[in-house]
């Protein structure tokens, strides 16, 4: 693997944007967004998927950036029960949430392959990450 030098070129961390991306299009669904309490659960957890990689990047122990990767596979289980809340109340269909769903699962996968990269490498963080 290539020394990682950002966050921003982390895998997960890149579909964890493309996520957010697709949860701001659907808040801006004319009956959701004026939900304001729910499109603000539902965007500060899919956010927090994202900022979660970002700041256990910049730990500096291995153990650290593990735990904020876990943090953030909480984080999509949160946001995707938020979703079905938001299917619930009809202000999505169920072809987006199952786009929602397909998408936190590749997000997931990522994560889980980085953690499982970073037990199985050797030093405090391989390649980086603090320089």
């Amino acid at each position: 693997m290539a020394t990682i030098r950002r966050f921003e070129e982390l895998e997960c961390w890149q579909e964890a944007r493309k996520s957010v991306g697709l949860i701001y299009e659907i808040t801006r669904n004319e009956r959701f967004k004026k939900d304001y309490e729910l499109v603000g659960q539902v965007k500060r957890s899919a956010v927090s998927v994202m900022a979660n990689i970002a700041e256990g990047f910049h730990r500096t122990s291995k153990k650290d950036f593990m735990r904020f990767l876990d943090y953030s596979r909480a984080s999509i289980a949160e946001t995707l029960s938020h979703c079905y809340v938001v299917l619930d109340q009809g202000y999505i269909g169920h072809a987006n949430i199952e786009k929602l769903r397909a998408h936190g699962d590749t997000v997931w996968k990522k994560v889980n392959n980085f953690i499982a990269y970073l037990s199985k490498s050797s030093g405090p963080k391989e390649g980086r990450f603090n320089q």
